[in-house]
């Protein structure tokens, strides 16, 4: 499986030049929904949730980011504006951070890093929309095979026998905040699948046998993989 690039090579020159070094212990918050975003920031090393808590208290999940990521929701060029996510360290995790004031003078300076930030934000934008389009119009199970194929895209591996394997340690507590869903409804659904051969399950670790399956059974749009990911 071939990962694409979250921001271009400048943009990791651009932070690792003007960013602040910032270390997060597993379990950490970075910001919390309702905060002031004043900052971007570039995921060096890690994994970080991006998750939203539903007026009934229950959590959903909408993004699980890696290396390379930039997360943060800091109006460049706008209003002050709060942030409508919570960003948690799913492990150690090392990020470079950077104001708003700081990044608005450097894009200011480099048009062409700015036609970059404006790529960026468009690709964020489809991303997001097609990840909440799957989970309102394809129903429980849809979201889980949408989801498995993001993480497929973002995370996945070859193995031995040409397998995808998603290479990234999660419960199917953290699958079902990313379905909003009930565990035991995940559960239900991946022995569904590992039954009819789809998938193998080994502890923490998905391999998916039939990739197409899963597109086939939601109408997948075959969405560029820049697009159909779950960072």
């Amino acid at each position: 499986m071939v990962l694409v690039d979250m921001v271009p090579m400048n943009f990791n020159s651009l932070f690792a030049e003007h960013g602040l070094l910032l270390k997060i212990d597993k379990g950490n918050q970075i910001f919390q929904e309702g905060e002031n975003a004043e900052e971007l920031y570039l995921i060096q090393k890690g994994a970080v949730q991006l998750s939203k808590e539903t007026e009934s208290g229950k959590e959903l999940t909408l993004r699980i980011c890696g290396p390379n990521s930039m997360i943060g929701e800091c109006s460049v060029f706008g209003p002050p504006i709060n942030h409508t996510m919570t960003a948690k360290a799913m492990m150690n995790t090392e990020l470079l951070s950077m104001k708003k004031d700081s990044l608005e003078m450097l894009l200011t300076e480099q048009p062409t890093l700015m036609i970059e930030y404006i790529k960026w934000l468009q690709n964020e934008h489809l991303k997001t929309q097609s990840i909440l389009r799957d989970l309102v119009m394809h129903g429980k199970k849809g979201a889980l095979y949408s989801t498995l194929i993001r993480l497929a895209n973002t995370y996945g591996k070859l193995n031995e026998n040409n397998d995808l394997y998603i290479d990234f340690n999660l419960t199917n507590s953290d699958l079902a905040n990313l379905c909003s869903t009930s565990r035991e409804m995940v559960n239900r659904m991946l022995n569904d699948l590992k039954k009819q051969g789809v998938i193998s399950l080994d502890k923490s670790i998905i391999t998916i046998h039939n990739l197409e399956y899963l597109k086939k059974e939601i109408c997948c749009e075959n969405c560029p993989l820049s697009v159909c990911r779950i960072d």
